[in-house]
């Protein structure tokens, strides 16, 4: 592979900086929701779960 100057390579990052398509503000507002929304509810899920195991090893450790 034959190797790239540094202005080239420094040509060829800004040629690639030009092609990224930035999210508008309401895009990056939605998507803050939505990820806030599914962490949530992830939580609450795992906190269920942790707390249906978290009784039934207390439960098996009472019939000790």
């Amino acid at each position: 592979m034959a190797k790239t100057s540094p202005g080239e390579f420094m040509r060829q990052v800004q040629a690639e900086v030009r092609k990224v398509v930035w999210p508008t503000r309401q895009e990056t507002i939605t998507t803050a929701i939505m990820v806030a929304i599914m962490m949530l509810i992830l939580a609450l899920f795992f906190l269920g779960i942790d707390s249906v195991f978290g009784a039934a090893v207390r439960w098996l450790l009472s019939l000790i």
